[in-house]
């Protein structure tokens, strides 16, 4: 029998949750066509989904693989149904800890030639990204998606992001434990999740098993757990170091303290309960006060943390909450063959360059990992079938993306090296120097990204260059270089050695594209300490820049100096002076070539910055619940079409149960899913009070909505299924007008918030 199309299997499977939640979106998408759902809610809904908007100034790659802007028909949501959209946006989807079956990235190197630009981007949240990806295929894309386990959903939007974690869990031989089955019980617990639907702004979740390496980073995250073990009367317990409230941004902040140790039980629960606050405290309308870090830093650790416990408390017994600790090897990672030393012999120079700088011993013997150093941490559909080759041949499905924008294959026998390499250099993806000064780490800039100042790909692929092409001292190789294009910090330029950030300057009466350095921060220690910004350079210096100051440390070093210590002891005066020797530039005259950004021939301009959407407007939980409503309504409306009485029925009601829980959420808290306690809290909340009451008809539409309820069992004729579906409508009408009046009358109550400048978000986090 000939197996099925991926048409035919998603068609099949359609009823199962990952399936339905693809088809609720196209419908979504379908009611925004028709203009039944305002932009800035479907915004949110998209972005949710992994879609969004990116910048098309000039559709063109530094390196030049994107030579032109692409253009396909579209319908443009942002202009109304059926006009014409000719800019097609980008795809985020979710890793969770960078974990990719070879199958999986089959996948992804087929999608990303038929649906986009044919780059696999990986970012340093160990997702993949496509660019230039048309609207309109986004369902497919996701079923073809879902078809091998992935999602997008989450995967933007005010939303827990992908969940990030060490690529060496469960090989790293310094790490208290493997964290792979925590970050992926996490993942699944909070994806989805009511009490991850109300936030103002994204929540970002790490996992490190060892403190003192770079690891997870876990201090500029919203929650950061580190492995840690202790002995409790003979027998070694689990548990985490956790911390909340960092994030980088245009302002840093260290994460802090929640608990020395956190036993494993307690680890989703406590997840839980930190975004339950965070859901429920954070800042809804000043979005540069709207991450979680506010929160900490407003309340004291102290009484964050109270507020934290005092949650946990509250909360419904989940058995989610320990079942995955029943079977905590059941992520676990088999070697495909077996492990064996490298055998004895001449190798060439390539080789050895690449074993020593990309290759790394496991703690299990025989066995190592190797790094694919990824340019920007881009690479195509052919070498990601190669790699696919790779991991059928030599290591099975062990593959992982890292926050450096790079592959590690794991479980790797080291007889198997030299057969591993050649397979890599044939598809040029052979380099050395992973982790080293010449693995420069940028966000998109001015290539996609709307808020992007500076070309920081441009500066990073410079930088890159001139670094394997000229010797690079010795005391200076395992320096951390990032660039970020704007102030925002998707490049984490606070955490490098030596970061570069985007900023623009006018000089001799035009713009000129500039780059600030930052210099002293710390990639080690989970990104222990931020750097500061010195000074700005132009943005064609900033190479000359970096050259003198990583040839100055090598040679003023002490022995054993690190790159922070040496910032310290010359002081921050001396390296202005290297920024100032560095910011004087040619007249447009003497050379205009200053006056254009690196891989861009036309001269500097700002005038294509737009606004950012990476986290979309903050969208309240009732109109989130609102919309879903609207949606089982509009399938409801379908069905009568079709004359299906019971499902139009069923439909209808579960339009209203919708409604009325999104409205009763704000006031119950621990709200379920269970109709009669909707009902009954409904009831309690906005009909006993008169919340809900029209100022024309009372309360009449309620009662459509209980008697629904009372009458649930009742077999429906199509005249009565008509009928429910019309007294729906007016219920879900009423909500929406409730909703209104009870916004009125808060924001009557509460005083406005300050003018502080936003802190965007973009795509590269």
């Amino acid at each position: 029998m000939p197996s099925r199309t991926w048409k035919q299997e998603t068609a099949h499977r359609a009823s199962e949750p990952l399936f339905r939640e693809i088809e609720i979106f196209e419908t979504q998408f379908e009611l925004r066509r028709r203009g039944k759902i305002d932009e800035k809610l479907f915004a949110e809904t998209r972005l949710r989904r992994g879609v969004y908007g990116q910048r098309y100034d000039n559709g063109q790659r530094h390196d030049g693989e994107r030579t032109q802007k692409l253009s396909y028909p579209c319908g443009d949501l942002t202009k109304g149904p059926n006009t014409v959209w000719d800019a097609p946006g980008m795809m985020r989807i979710k890793i969770p800890y960078g974990k990719l079956s070879a199958t999986q990235l089959e996948t992804l190197a087929a999608i990303s030639e038929e649906y986009s630009d044919q780059i696999l981007h990986v970012t340093t949240r160990q997702d993949i990204q496509l660019h230039f990806v048309h609207i309109e295929d986004t369902p497919d894309l996701m079923r073809r998606l879902a078809l091998v386990g992935i999602t997008t959903r989450e995967a933007c939007g005010n939303s827990v992001r992908n969940v990030t974690a060490c690529s060496l869990s469960g090989v790293c031989q310094t790490e208290s434990f493997d964290v792979t089955p925590y970050a992926n019980a996490i993942t699944y617990f909070l994806l989805g999740h009511d009490d991850t639907q109300g936030f103002g702004r994204k929540f970002k979740v790490a996992f490190s098993g060892c403190k003192d390496n770079a690891c997870g980073l876990t201090n500029f995250h919203d929650l950061g757990c580190i492995a840690r073990t202790r002995e409790v009367d003979g027998r070694i317990e689990r548990g985490f170091e956790t911390y909340v409230g960092g994030g980088l941004g245009a302002v840093p902040y260290p994460a802090q303290l929640l608990s020395e140790f956190l036993p494993e039980a307690e680890l989703l629960p406590t997840a839980q309960a930190v975004a339950r606050l965070f859901a429920r405290l954070g800042e809804k309308q000043n979005r540069s006060r709207a991450r979680l870090k506010f929160v900490v830093k407003k309340l004291g650790i102290a009484e964050f943390s109270r507020l934290v416990w005092e949650e946990r408390q509250t909360l419904r017994p989940d058995p989610r909450w320990t079942a995955f600790l029943e079977d905590l090897h059941g992520k676990d990672e088999q070697p495909l063959r077996p492990g064996a030393p490298l055998s004895p012999g001449e190798r060439s120079a390539a080789f050895n360059a690449w074993r020593a700088s990309n290759v790394q011993p496991q703690k299990q013997a025989g066995y190592v990992t190797a790094r694919v150093t990824l340019s920007l941490g881009d690479f195509t559909p052919v070498q990601a079938r190669a790699l696919v080759d790779v991991m059928r041949r030599f290591t099975g499905d062990t593959l992982r993306t890292t926050v450096d924008q790079n592959l590690l294959f794991r479980w790797v026998s080291e007889a198997d090296l030299p057969e591993l390499f050649a397979a890599l250099e044939a598809v040029g993806l052979g380099a050395p120097g992973a982790e080293s000064i010449a693995d420069v780490v940028a966000c998109p800039g001015t290539d996609t990204c709307k808020l992007g100042i500076s070309s920081s790909r441009g500066l990073a692929s410079e930088l890159r260059r001139r670094l394997l092409e000229s010797p690079v001292p010795e005391a200076a190789r395992d320096l951390h270089v990032k660039c970020s294009g704007c102030f925002n910090s998707c490049g984490q330029h606070h955490v490098a050695d030596i970061g570069f950030l985007g900023v623009s300057r006018n000089v001799n009466g035009r713009r000129v594209p500039h780059f600030q350095l930052v210099v002293g921060g710390t990639w080690t220690q989970n990104g222990g300490t931020y750097g500061l910004a010195i000074g700005a350079v132009p943005s064609k210096r900033a190479p000359e820049l970096m050259e003198k100051l990583t040839s100055r440390y090598a040679a003023e070093r002490t022995p054993g100096e690190s790159f922070r210590a040496f910032v310290d002891r010359i002081g921050k005066r001396e390296i202005r002076k290297l920024v100032e020797a560095h910011s004087k530039l040619p007249s447009y005259e003497e050379d205009a070539s200053y006056y254009s950004d690196w891989g861009d021939p036309r001269e500097y301009s700002i005038g294509d910055i737009g606004v950012g959407e990476c986290a979309g407007e903050v969208v309240s939980l009732v109109e989130m619940g609102l919309a879903a409503a609207e949606r089982e309504l509009f399938e409801a409306q379908l069905l009568l079409e079709s004359k299906d009485a019971a499902g139009v029925a069923r439909g209808a009601r579960s339009a209203m149960y919708q409604a009325a829980r999104a409205l009763t959420r704000e006031r119950s808290f621990n709200l379920s899913e269970d109709p009669e306690e909707i009902v009954s809290e409904f009831r309690r909340h906005f009909y006993d009070t008169q919340v809900f009451f029209d100022p024309f008809v009372g309360g009449k539409f309620a009662h459509f909505f209980f008697r629904a309820h009372e009458e649930r069992e009742q077999a429906q004729t199509l005249d009565s299924a008509h009928q429910l579906l019309e007294e729906a409508q007016l219920f879900l009408d009423a909500a929406h007008q409730c909703h209104v009046r009870e916004g009125a009358r808060l924001a009557a109550l509460t005083p406005s918030s300050s003018d502080d400048p936003v802190e965007e978000e973009v795509p590269a986090e």
